[in-house]
């Protein structure tokens, strides 16, 4: 029974924002399983109700009782919605797209977002997995672990950088947490997405054992220096009053009421 869970979680991890539906042929690709038991399982998932046949053809998609089970784990984390109260309110004063994500691993997750109101935004991709080095809103994240606690998660350095604009290796990695640290957000810029920056900010609930990153994301091209300042400063001082709240204990407390600059 236990293999057949830990069977079913791989499938389910690869869905993605970029990955909606996978085929027997796909799964057995990316998990290198052989044909007929990678069969038998996507059969299994669907009669248990996990997943659903799409159309008559022979892929798979989640099925609403996940969307029911995503919408009740939003509900139960009192920090996710924190964090989404201040993101929404960030999001929906700037006009940018604003996100909550978690991090699995070596990987970032958006768990809610926010689409911008602005006529130029990012366009939402809610589910996509971004490396966590790569990324503004996994490097704040990052930044909560220790360097050695860093080091252990990349035994053989850094995966292929997807920016010349990411670290480049595991010394330049720990010197952008180093700076996360110093100046409490995290920001990023032609990375993930190209011609995208984005600023973000870290915040922990020892107590559940639960961290997320409050993130923002637009246009490079159309943010000057003193919006993306403002964006970090309302970010920060939001996450702020989630750590007073959870007493995070990781949280810079000492840059509370300092001018932050994300530019």
């Amino acid at each position: 029974m236990v293999s057949i869970l830990v069977s079913a979680a791989k499938v389910l991890r690869c869905f993605s924002g970029d990955c909606a539906e996978v085929s027997v042929t796909e799964l057995v690709q990316r998990l290198g399983m052989p044909k007929s038991n990678a069969s038998r399982l996507l059969r299994s998932m669907r009669d248990a109700g996990l997943l659903e046949s799409v159309g008559t053809g022979k892929r798979y998609r989640p099925s609403l009782m996940l969307v029911d089970v995503g919408r009740s784990y939003r509900r139960a984390s009192t920090l996710v919605q924190r964090a989404d109260e201040v993101v929404a309110r960030v999001s929906a004063a700037c006009g940018h797209t604003g996100y909550v994500s978690q991090r699995d691993g070596l990987d970032i997750t958006a768990v809610t977002d926010h689409p911008g109101s602005n006529a130029l935004r990012v366009v939402s991709s809610i589910g996509r997995k971004l490396p966590a080095f790569a990324s503004a809103t996994g490097r704040s994240l990052l930044a909560r672990l220790t360097d050695d606690e860093v080091t252990a998660l990349y035994p053989r350095g850094l995966p292929p950088q997807p920016s010349a604009t990411s670290p480049q290796d595991m010394a330049h990695l720990l010197e952008r947490l180093a700076q996360i640290r110093r100046r409490g957000i995290a920001v990023s810029h032609d990375e993930a997405n190209r011609g995208v920056s984005a600023v973000a900010v870290a915040v922990g609930d020892q107590r559940q054992r639960e961290e997320v990153s409050l993130c923002i994301v637009f246009p490079a091209a159309t943010c000057d220096p003193a919006e993306r300042d403002q964006i970090a400063q309302d970010l920060f001082d939001g996450a702020a009053e989630i750590a007073g709240l959870v007493n995070d204990r990781l949280f810079p407390i000492s840059l509370v009421g300092k001018t932050l600059k994300a530019a």
